[in-house]
C-alpha cells in the first residue's frame, strides 16, 4: 500500500494501519487498547509504527 494511505488510515482507524502493516502481534493489541481508552496515542502508535516498520 502507499505510504499516504497507510498514513490516512493511522490517523482515522489506526488498528487498521498497524494490522496491515504488523498483523496480529503485540503491536497490533496495544494500539487496540491505545485506541479504545485513548484516542490521540493510537493515533500516534499508529503512526510510528507505519513510518518506522519497513
Amino acid at each position: 500500500m502507499s505510504d499516504l494511505l497507510m498514513i490516512v488510515l493511522a490517523v482515522f482507524i489506526p488498528p487498521l494501519a498497524v494490522f496491515l502493516k504488523v498483523g496480529i502481534r503485540g503491536h497490533f493489541w496495544l494500539n487496540i487498547l491505545l485506541t479504545i481508552f485513548f484516542a490521540v496515542p493510537g493515533m500516534i502508535h499508529a503512526l510510528w509504527i507505519v513510518m518506522t516498520k519497513r
